[in-house]
């Protein structure tokens, strides 16, 4: 209906030769300029005439707001046909006279209608500031002033002068307050119109069925921590999708917290979970424990869900992430501020260059192997601890030269930051943590790498995880060997760098006070840093590689590039199997997946193989095989399976409007608005939805929203 008015709008602007309204969007036309629902119909213009006359009960006119005509309205024509009478020409006359437009061109405009329009001027207004990430509060906002010094208020403020009468009239009836709403209201709306994006983002999930979910870091947002939720699923086009649907509190204890977190999952946001294929989580610190007490409950109660690290993280660095060990956590929080310092300044990643070029005199290839590392992210890469390690003596040199500012070429923030730095990386339970997370996760870095790399490098990763294991294991057994090396490591590193060996001062104060007796260095970080990590390693890639998922990602081999690749095996059913309950006819699967192997076996040269799992899904004659359809689609959802396109686009504006938006001017419903700014939102249905859930046009005494 709504598409109706807007091409009613623009063929009534182009009929009338309105040079001054040629410009505008049809949407524009017909919600700023109002136009007469009754002389607008497409019934009540003659077509076939091309509008220069219209039907005898139609004089449309535009309006800049309403009951206020403008020049130019559209005149009739004056060409009449020669048999009309005298009454004719008086009856026609009548209907093109001053008095008679004017009862034509007013609208009789309902109490309830003219409240919806009020309400679809604020929502829009909402929708606007959302999608361009501009708070509804100003920054000198405060209590006192309530909503009057908001942007919204300022806002609507522009669009009432700019002919809104709905706005108008809700202003004037509050001549005191001189307000458009209340923070009551604003509230309320604020809710509704963040259930309603969510409603329409779920209802495309469950069109398709199956999905996964995925949670990131923790975001602060009125002082209170929240989950960010998004989901991935291949949608009825078979194009991998992944949105971001909003956020969950995490405020309770760890028990109870998992429950609630699933039962509003299910029961407020209506997923259903048994359609769930897969999760994944980012999380770090203090926290850690809640999410795994979250992902354990989840996998419990729908085993299918299984558990598989993200895509947009390298392995390695989501191991260490999620290590409670205070050495690891003092390299990651380290890792995070040496990526924001160096991100400031290209001065200062000169600066960095040219001490690693002192460091390395004489090896002029590695130098500038390092240098193009720097130049990236490198702190999340894969290799991020080997990186490290190799520049650890040329970064301190930096920041303390930064920090020293002999020059002047810094300001006080900058060496502020740089001495920070500086006093992490010459703590000994820094180096000794990053020797630890260097030697052992060196044996899990190319694995991480394929299991989140392209179709064939996953599949092949799914056949190496035995590898893997075995290696890991054999570094557990030999703990006291292996601990060795690494002290030492470390111990001359330490010396290098003129850092003193000891124990954190904390453990040692608390140490003597409970014994009496002097700990020593290598038994300290056995104990506390190398067994620890080792064990962490090794139970978070057992609970991340289950044998269901490592099923999963075998199903790879029903791509065709690896069907050709190998061509004398066909793909294992045994794998696909753990599926037969998603697929339209397990009867037929054994057929269906014979014959796939052999089209795809025995094509011909001309032909080129699919070699990723969304080309596959594109194919034009997937159709024809629909159990093979519906496992791609499955396996599609995975959060391993990395992500390309437009899939990766939720998850990048989200990270843009959390690294871009200050704490205290973070909103849940404003977040949706703007990560999913793409979306088409449908204002009339929010309308409903609000007046349904607020019958009562009087506003709720209630906090500022």
């Amino acid at each position: 209906m709504v598409d109706q008015h807007f091409s009613r709008c623009k063929t009534w602007v182009e009929k009338c030769n309105r040079q001054d309204l040629k410009d505008k969007a049809p949407e524009k036309l017909y919600r700023y300029y109002r136009l007469c629902g009754k002389h607008f119909e497409p019934s009540s213009i003659d077509m076939e005439a091309h509008c220069k006359v219209l039907k005898d009960d139609a004089v449309p006119t535009i309006f800049d707001g309403p009951g206020q005509p403008q020049n130019g309205q559209l005149k009739r024509s004056k060409e009449m046909s020669k048999d009309d009478g005298p009454d004719s020409k008086r009856k026609k006359r009548d209907k093109t006279s001053p008095e008679k437009m004017e009862e034509d061109n007013v609208e009789t405009i309902t109490e309830e209608e003219e409240y919806k329009e009020y309400l679809k001027s604020l929502l829009e207004v909402i929708i606007l500031l959302g999608e361009q990430n501009i708070p509804l509060k100003g920054i000198a906002d405060n209590k006192q002033d309530g909503v009057l010094s908001s942007n919204f208020h300022t806002l609507l403020e522009y669009r009432m002068n700019c002919g809104d009468e709905a706005l108008k009239k809700r202003y004037d009836a509050n001549p005191e307050k001189k307000e458009f709403c209340s923070a009551a209201q604003l509230k309320q709306m604020i809710e509704v119109c963040e259930e309603c994006i969510r409603r329409n983002l779920l209802e495309e999930v469950k069109k398709v069925r199956f999905f996964s979910i995925l949670t990131h870091d923790l975001v602060t947002i009125s002082g209170e921590w929240h989950l960010p939720v998004f989901l991935r699923y291949v949608d009825q086009a078979n194009s991998r999708q992944e949105k971001f649907v909003g956020f969950l509190s995490f405020e309770g204890d760890e028990d109870g917290l998992a429950d609630r977190l699933l039962s509003e999952l299910t029961d407020k946001w209506g997923l259903n979970m048994e359609h769930c294929r897969g999760q994944a989580h980012s999380c770090s610190g203090t926290h850690f424990g809640k999410i795994k007490s979250f992902a354990t409950k989840l996998t419990e109660k729908f085993p299918m869900a299984v558990l598989t690290p993200r895509s947009t993280c390298a392995l390695n660095v989501s191991l260490a992430r999620g290590m409670a060990v205070s050495g690891v956590q003092l390299v990651m929080s380290t890792f995070k501020k040496i990526e924001s310092f160096f991100s400031e300044s290209s001065l200062l990643s000169s600066e960095l260059e040219h001490a690693i070029a002192i460091f390395y005199p004489d090896k002029e290839e590695k130098a500038n192997e390092l240098k193009e590392a720097c130049r990236t992210k490198w702190t999340r890469r894969h290799d991020a601890f080997e990186v490290a390690v190799d520049i650890l003596e040329a970064l301190l040199l930096c920041v303390d030269s930064v920090n020293d500012n002999e020059d002047m070429r810094w300001d006080d923030q900058v060496t502020h930051k740089a001495l920070e730095i500086s006093k992490a990386l010459a703590d000994f339970e820094f180096v000794m943590a990053l020797i630890v997370l260097k030697n052992l996760l060196t044996l899990t870095r190319a694995f991480g790498k394929n299991v989140l790399g392209n179709a064939t490098e996953s599949h092949f990763a799914a056949h190496s995880f035995k590898a893997v294991s075995h290696s890991l294991k054999e570094v557990s057994d030999n703990i006291d060997v292996y601990h060795d090396f690494w002290h030492d490591e470390a111990v001359n590193l330490a010396a290098a760098m003129e850092i003193p060996v000891k124990v954190p001062r904390s453990f040692l104060r608390k140490h003597l006070s409970e014994t009496g007796s002097v700990v020593r260095s290598e038994s300290y970080y056995k104990d506390y840093v190398s067994v620890p990590v080792v064990n962490h390693v090794i139970k978070e890639l057992n609970e991340l590689f289950s044998e269901t998922h490592l099923k999963a990602l075998r199903c790879l081999s029903l791509i065709p590039a690896i069907i050709e690749k190998n061509k004398t095996t066909e793909p294992e059913e045994e794998n696909i199997q753990m599926y037969k309950d998603d697929i339209p006819n397990a009867g037929t699967l054994t057929a269906e997946l014979h014959c796939w192997w052999v089209k795809w076996s025995h094509k011909s040269k001309d032909d080129t193989a699919p070699s990723s799992l969304q080309e596959t899904l594109q194919l034009t004659d997937v159709k024809f095989f629909p159990n093979m359809l519906a496992v791609l689609r499955v396996i599609g959802t995975l959060p391993t399976i990395a992500s390309e396109g437009s899939c990766q686009e939720a998850f990048r504006c989200f990270k843009k409007y959390t690294e871009n938006t200050p704490d205290k001017l973070r909103s849940k419903c404003l977040a949706l608005l703007n990560v999913n700014c793409n979306m088409c939102h449908d204002v009339d249905s929010m309308v409903e939805m609000y007046m349904k859930k607020y019958p009562d046009k009087e506003d709720v005494p209630c906090e500022e929203a």
